[in-house]
């Protein structure tokens, strides 16, 4: 028997999972609640064989929810959810260790094969989700990538500045060339959407 867990913000669908899978003779659904902290919280933990993360969930996501759950213990599996097959997610999901990763809109059935292949240790990526991910080049420079990961890790732009040896004048013109590429309001933003498509 695959005991799992399901972390997804929007109730419906979690709950309806939740009856369709455990129709299934495999697999068990041990817990499940609406966001990343809940599966974090999940007690006990080691009775989880699988975990179903959402991708976009609120506070912690499901790539942050994956690779924290995936450092405690590197022995359970992780299939990711999603509702948007943004290009990059795909390998910011398997750079984290997901094994799995699926549309929401699986059917049960299907997603039920897809965490027995997962607990089997095989590799599950939706094709439509692995051609959006293989499409779509990252359009920041490399330097761009370098100022937006330090955001990211909370410093500011004189900290940036300090950590790569350049001016703050440089620093603020490659954070707003890459605010403007990505189309976001702010670095934090610019920052968010890279690391969300899998560039930092």
């Amino acid at each position: 028997m695959i005991n799992v867990y399901i972390a997804d913000d929007e109730d419906m669908l979690r709950t309806a999972l939740v009856a369709l899978l455990d129709l299934e003779e495999t697999i068990t659904v041990v817990g499940h609640g609406s966001d990343g902290q809940a599966a974090l919280d999940h007690s006990p933990p080691n009775e989880v064989d699988v975990y179903v993360l959402d991708l976009e969930m609120p506070g912690i996501d499901g790539i942050d929810t994956a690779g924290t759950l995936l450092a405690r213990d590197p022995g359970i599996e992780i299939v990711m959810i999603t509702r948007h097959a943004r290009p990059g997610i795909l390998r910011s999901a398997l750079t984290v260790g997901a094994r799995g990763f699926v549309p929401k809109n699986t059917p049960a059935e299907k997603l039920a094969r897809v965490i027995e292949r997962v607990h089997d240790g095989t590799r599950y990526v939706d094709s439509d989700l692995a051609v959006t991910a293989l499409g779509f080049d990252c359009p920041l420079t490399s330097r761009e990538l370098d100022v937006l990961r330090l955001t990211r890790q909370g410093k500011s732009v004189s900290e940036i500045a300090g950590n790569l040896h350049l001016a703050l004048g440089t620093v603020r013109n490659y954070l707003s060339d890459a605010i403007m590429k990505l189309g976001a309001a702010n670095r934090h933003s610019a920052a968010f959407e890279a690391y969300r498509y899998g560039w930092i």
